[in-house]
């Protein structure tokens, strides 16, 4: 025998003639089914969709109600008792007394924006009592300074001055936030409830920082840390580690875990229509970064998709309407941003776009939103194909000049001129309405498990 095969057997362990063990590598396992998965809701357009009443009725009777990206620039209205309440950086199923609300490590916090909006949430009705004993926030979720919102202005105002143009920013601070972040020079939850002196040397750093950018910035930074000193306090027992939190909750005994998407796919930072997007991700992705979740853990994944398309801002839309359907749309729809207060551009549902969305995050199912904006719709078109000098688009294109180049090509459907208010069943439905749910299913190979007709949970029917 060669002497390079011979292993002798000492004290029980088999070891080469050099006398060194021999370490027998450890065979990966089958992976073992995770106890808990999280269902996540998401945007599948360019934002308002409806979101906010999708994750209001999962709520319900879900455990945990996340949030795991964005910052106050998202906004969601949830009517419950009559009584319609406006979130911006709470997950909706704050409205959920027996739920724990948890924000994220990928959401950056505005702490003066997080706290004014519980204060008028509570002006409106009960359904906010008690939010602070059900709130957790990640200690490692970065804090948007006043600072952060003032550059977010000055940013726009030199895009427009120097390009004629700006990128219709919320001015709410995220962009230069998740700027800081990714510069490494950001500042943490876990910093701000440490210990405070050293959260204050690198606070100024930082305003420095962005003065020596912006020499023209106003910045109190005496009276912010004034401020952000009081927060603190309020902060500390909300305060938490995110990734032993959600580790926990995935791990231990059976809950319904909620994700609630801020934004949408289209405004996405690698996958939106750059660079009119925001600056996180808000597909599916972002839901294990932001969150610290496994992919493995990730379970059914709901995308919310209006009967028609809006969009707030500037950018490229195929499928608008700048005419009177666009204006009935708005109207009917009252599409007035609930963040900006700005009138949202209208116009026909576009399948190409959300079948894009759908590759990037595949939906396990459809919420239908709004179908009854359409209700006093003589006929109904939805984009089906995008051609550029006359020929066929076969995906849909990441360049925004040719996205605003493209021309499309539609499906009229006759429309059903009568309310589908009342309807609670999808046998309520006109047979045309029918029709049209039925179209969306097949050319995107996606169920539509929930369609909106009003704004109460109520009006949402469940088909299956």
């Amino acid at each position: 025998m060669s002497s390079d095969s011979t292993m002798a057997n000492v004290n029980g362990r088999e070891t080469v003639p050099n006398g060194e063990p021999v370490l027998k590598r450890r065979r990966e396992s089958d992976p073992q089914e995770p106890r808990n998965k999280v269902t996540v809701v998401l945007g599948a357009q360019w934002g308002d969709e409806g979101k906010g009443k999708v994750v209001d009725l999962l709520a319900m009777d879900a455990d945990i109600v996340c949030r795991c990206q964005g910052g106050n620039n998202a906004g969601h209205t949830v009517v419950v008792d009559s009584v319609e309440y406006d979130f911006h950086l709470l997950p909706s199923g704050v409205l959920n007394k027996k739920a724990v609300s948890f924000i994220g490590n990928g959401v950056v916090i505005h702490l003066p924006g997080l706290f004014d909006e519980a204060e008028k949430n509570l002006q409106k009705g009960k359904g906010l009592q008690g939010w602070e004993e059900r709130l957790k926030i990640s200690d490692r979720a970065h804090i948007v300074f006043n600072f952060h919102q003032a550059v977010d202005g000055i940013q726009e105002q030199q895009r427009q001055q120097q390009e004629g143009k700006n990128l219709g920013t919320t001015k709410k601070g995220i962009g230069p936030a998740y700027s800081s972040k990714a510069a490494r020079n950001g500042l943490r939850v876990c910093d701000l409830v440490s210990d405070f002196k050293v959260f204050e040397e690198k606070f100024r750093m930082l305003a420095d920082h962005f003065l020596t950018m912006y020499p023209k910035l106003n910045v109190d930074v005496d009276g912010e840390l004034k401020q952000l000193k009081d927060y603190a306090e309020r902060l500390r027992p909300l305060v938490t580690d995110g990734v032993y939190f959600m580790h926990k909750a995935l791990n231990g005994p059976s809950k319904k875990i909620l994700v609630e998407g801020a934004n949408a796919a289209l405004l996405d930072i690698d996958f939106g229509t750059y660079p009119f997007v925001t600056s996180s991700n808000c597909t599916v992705g972002g839901v294990c970064t932001g969150l610290g979740v496994p992919p493995s853990y990730v379970g059914r994944v709901y995308g919310v998709v209006k009967a028609y398309t809006t969009r707030v801002g500037v950018g490229a839309f195929p499928t608008e309407q700048d005419n009177e359907t666009g204006d009935l749309l708005q109207s009917r729809g009252r599409e007035i941003g609930v963040t900006t207060g700005r009138r949202r551009r209208c116009g026909w549902l576009d399948l190409i776009l959300v079948r894009y969305a759908h590759m990037v995050n595949g939906f396990s199912a459809i919420a239908l939103t709004k179908l009854d904006i359409l209700d006093t719709l003589p006929e109904i078109k939805v984009g089906v194909a995008y051609k550029v000098d006359g020929k066929p688009l076969p995906s849909f294109p990441a360049n925004m000049d040719v996205l605003t180049r493209v021309s499309v090509d539609y499906q009229t459907f006759p429309g059903w001129c009568c309310s589908t208010e009342d309807a609670r069943s999808f046998k309520d439905l006109p047979s045309q309405a029918q029709n049209y749910i039925q179209f969306i299913e097949d050319f995107l190979q996606v169920p539509v498990k929930w369609v909106g007709v009003g704004k109460s949970r109520e009006s949402m029917i469940k088909r299956f």
